[in-house]
């Protein structure tokens, strides 16, 4: 392979997961504001195959054939000439489109030192699930101290880092997740942790300040007789209803993920081991077609992450 070029998972036209794939493509040019990361690891969201399949070309049109990935860690190779405060030679992570990829350029404000005793792995499991964690919690409920927050799939990549983030904050936090997923989802800092498929849970989850869901379908239905008066109903799984939501006197939103202008805080919470990211399942990027299938079953039990390179 020549210097110019690189390997990619890419697709040429909406579709299956048989449209992914992994072809030899110029390696991309930062533009002066912009960084060139040789990739390590990227992460596989949710969008990601969104995106393949077409749901989201009537809001969010990309240019085809189109490079998946949304986010992921590496190591700087080369800045562009606007560049301040980073160098070639440093280890990052962040959002960085195109990272199912060998190489991959971001905005310099996009990307933040990796701290050192996270490997590139679980740095590439971070960026939009703590980001989407974070306009919920932080941005959008303002969860303070005291407060009782529940979190809807609460073993997912978002609802983990919902999780931590509103204990930080010191509230008393509740997640649901699956029977095999509640010793974790306890250890990460809530007070109580329920299988969602029991029946009795519906009784259970009442008057809180804010539920934060990240399921959607029936989940987020339900979620409605949840929140008390006063409180929030925040899902980045489903459209919800804010009409509904003031006839009950809910603030009730869609919610996505916070501007990367927030990555150096969580990079400080990282740092100081307040807050973990969890690996679901490592795939290599030849298998992107699997990691993608693992995806589009609600099941990855943290981030499912490629793995690009040692």
């Amino acid at each position: 392979m020549s210097n110019g070029t690189m390997k990619a998972v890419r697709f040429h036209e909406y579709g299956g997961l048989e449209k992914l794939v992994v072809e030899e493509v110029a390696r991309p040019t930062p533009k002066p504001t912009e960084v060139l990361i040789r990739m390590k690891s990227a992460g596989v969201n949710p969008a990601d195959w969104k995106f393949r399949a077409g749901y989201m070309k009537a809001f969010a049109p990309i240019p085809l054939p189109w490079t998946s990935g949304l986010d992921g860690a590496g190591i700087i190779e080369a800045v562009g000439a606007e560049v301040k405060g980073l160098r070639p030679g440093q280890a990052v992570f962040g959002i960085i489109t195109g990272s199912y990829a060998e190489y991959a350029v971001a905005g310099a404000g996009d990307v933040v030192p990796k701290p050192d005793h996270l490997s590139f792995d679980q740095a590439a499991a971070i960026p939009v699930g703590a980001l989407t964690a974070w306009q919920a919690i932080v941005e959008d409920a303002q969860v303070r101290s005291g407060q009782r927050v529940l979190v809807l799939g609460a073993a997912g990549g978002v609802g983990l880092f919902g999780v931590q983030f509103a204990r930080d904050r010191g509230a008393r936090v509740t997640g649901t997740a699956s029977a095999e997923n509640l010793a974790y989802v306890r250890s990460i800092g809530a007070e109580e942790a329920l299988d969602y498929r029991s029946p009795a849970l519906a009784g259970k989850l009442v008057d809180f300040d804010v539920v934060f869901d990240t399921v959607g379908g029936e989940t987020l239905e339900a979620a409605w007789k949840m929140v008390k008066r006063g409180g929030h109903l925040l899902s980045v799984a489903g459209m919800v209803d804010a009409k509904q939501g003031e006839s009950l006197g809910i603030n009730a939103k869609y919610t996505g993920r916070a501007a990367t202008l927030h990555l150096p805080r969580i990079a400080e919470l990282l740092q100081a081991k307040k807050v973990a990211p969890r690996v679901g399942k490592l795939f290599p990027l030849s298998d992107a077609r699997k990691a993608q299938e693992l995806s589009q079953t609600g099941h990855g039990g943290g981030r499912i992450v490629l793995h690009i390179a040692d």
